[in-house]
């Protein structure tokens, strides 16, 4: 079953992000399924910590970017997705390549959303796995 309500497309994701945290960080768009959205970051100088790992911060900046992409076109027009709260548990550092996240609703309410977000280095292990929770409000 198809989730979105607002019209998606990888083009629809890039342009909304044009200078933007996620267009600073090298995040990518790669795919929108009927239930999922998945793109990936750079383990680059611009995402890693000072032991070379991964930021954990831009793991989050992933798993919200994905989360609330995904609440943001399965909510209908004239709402819009706030975060409310994210969990991210850290299972295995990435120092090079790409970290790719994938979003799947959980979820789905009239005033809340809750999107489980797994990211996977190159070597398809899982290095992150987080949960965030949003609100769906009217646009202001």
């Amino acid at each position: 079953m198809r989730l979105w309500i607002k019209p998606v497309s990888i083009q629809a994701l890039i342009d909304a992000h044009v200078n933007t945290a996620v267009a600073h960080l090298g995040i990518e768009f790669l795919e929108v399924g009927d239930d999922f959205i998945r793109a990936r970051v750079p383990v680059d100088a611009r995402t890693i910590q000072p032991f070379g790992l991964l930021h954990g911060g831009v793991s989050v900046v992933l798993a919200e970017t994905l989360g609330s992409c995904g609440a943001m076109f399965a909510s209908p027009e004239g709402l819009r997705a706030v975060g409310l709260d994210i969990n991210a548990n850290h299972l295995r550092s990435a120092t090079s390549g790409w970290v790719t996240g994938t979003a799947r609703a959980v979820h789905i309410g009239r005033t809340t959303h809750v999107w489980q977000i797994e990211l996977h280095n190159d070597a398809g292990q899982l290095t992150c796995l987080a949960r965030i929770t949003l609100a769906i409000q009217a646009m202001r």
